[in-house]
């Protein structure tokens, strides 16, 4: 079958034509530069160290040549009893991500022998233990899950032959280092290792040391850096208007796709309830969200029928949406490189896109961290009724009303003190919620 000739980058990349067909099928053009550079290293055998920002065809440069060197190489069926062994092995951090990179092996691999799967929580382990039983040769999976499996022993490690790292970074960030060294201890010592990173950092540095054979280094762009094509600025916003702001932005720029992230789980399920009185159509996705819920929300994003989605850093991860044209900081991530992750959701593979920040004067010590990590100084807009400075400290409380005595119930409490006691040394703890 004859291919188009500007489809033939990727064939001289020493891809086959049935990955070659699949790739043009989905509208491949020509290699992107991370694709460029990785498919040959990963072809010739070589570990791989590789930073991408989201949006650069990362996905695809890791998967193409893996599906080349499996579709190669015969695998020897064991003759023991048990689960066939699997050959290659992806780690992601999160479902969703799992999800895209299994989505993504599929389409790409369509026209091989081999099989594929998605590994995560949330979902009936039992319908994976059936698909693990009758063999699979690539698993995309969670740290955590993968180990369920290695713990009821339903899936076998010992063949592995490809071991790849999505967004190390960010699993690293989500305390999976200890998870990672266990699962790599299950593994033969003769592997290929990928490890393919958004933002660089001494604890990225210190795995690749580890895990990492004399590996090829790529970098396609400055470490920690936004893409071009994002429009970037501040709105300076009291923190009580927040809400209000975002509504007005939406309703008369008449913004479609909304991409938009809080610091938490609660947050997220507030603001979604606030738009809703607003008119606007929205739902949340964070990880107190059941999986048929999350992939719900996301298929409506996806496709255009939900004109907002309020997520978290973490849930967000593995969102690929094409052309997304609005991506909105309701809060200021508290790590500043989670401000890269969040704006890489717009502006992907060339495209335009816009990232607004609603930052209030609390989060100016956070603002000046990300523009000191991305080397911009972001443009402050102000909407008349909504603005404010966030680099103007917030007001102290005055000593007049410092010295007002509070005012307590006289009520029992339940272990018989009234309620306006405290005992010596107890002081109420605030419960602080992790985002998922």
């Amino acid at each position: 079958m004859l291919y188009n000739v500007s489809i033939m980058s990727f064939s001289t990349l020493g891809l086959s034509n049935e990955i070659i067909r699949a790739v043009t099928e989905l509208g491949y053009t020509q290699p992107t530069p991370i694709q460029m550079q990785a498919i040959p290293a990963v072809m010739k055998g070589n570990d791989l160290l590789a930073g991408a920002q989201t949006g650069t065809g990362k996905t695809a440069s890791f998967t193409l040549p893996l599906l080349q060197r499996l579709s190669e190489s015969s695998h020897k069926n064991s003759q023991s009893e048990g689960y066939p062994p699997i050959r290659a092995l992806i780690l992601t951090p999160t479902r969703e991500l799992a999800a895209q990179v299994q989505e993504s092996v599929y389409q790409y691999g369509k026209y091989l022998n081999l099989r594929s799967m998605a590994m995560f929580g949330g979902v009936n382990i039992n319908q994976q233990k059936r698909r693990l039983r009758n063999g699979v040769d690539i698993v995309v999976a969670t740290p955590g899950r993968l180990l369920d499996h290695v713990q009821q022993g339903t899936i076998n490690l010992s063949n592995i032959e490809f071991l790849i790292l999505d967004e190390a970074d960010r699993m690293l960030d989500m305390g999976f280092i200890r998870d990672i060294r266990r699962i790599l201890k299950l593994l033969p010592r003769k592997r290929q290792n990928l490890l393919f990173f958004a933002t660089f950092s001494d604890e990225i540095k210190g795995l690749a040391a580890s895990l990492l054979n004399h590996p090829t280094m790529i970098e396609v762009a400055r470490r920690n850096v936004t893409a071009g094509t994002v429009t970037q600025k501040v709105y300076q916003v009291d923190g009580n208007k927040k809400r209000q702001l975002l509504s007005h932005l939406i309703k008369q720029d008449k913004w479609y796709q909304v991409l938009v992230f809080t610091r938490t789980k609660h947050g997220a399920d507030r603001l979604v309830e606030q738009l809703g009185q607003d008119r606007i159509q929205a739902l949340a996705i964070h990880g107190n969200k059941s999986q048929s819920a999350r992939t719900f929300a996301l298929t409506k994003f996806k496709n255009g029928s939900l004109q907002v989605l309020v997520a978290t850093d973490i849930a967000a991860r593995g969102l690929d949406i094409n052309e997304l044209p609005h991506v909105v900081n309701f809060d200021l991530p508290n790590v500043p490189s989670d401000y890269v992750h969040r704006i890489g959701r717009t502006g992907r593979a060339g495209a335009s896109g816009e990232a607004v920040s609603l930052v209030c004067p609390e989060e100016s010590k956070l603002l000046a961290d990300i523009e000191t990590l991305i080397a911009i100084k972001l443009p402050r807009e102000t909407i008349t009724g909504f603005s404010s400075n966030p680099e103007t400290k917030p007001e102290k409380t005055s000593d007049k009303r410092k010295m007002q005595p509070r005012e307590f119930s006289q009520r029992t409490n339940r272990v018989g003190a009234k309620s306006g006691t405290k005992k010596p040394g107890t002081r109420g703890k605030i419960k602080r919620e992790r985002p998922k």
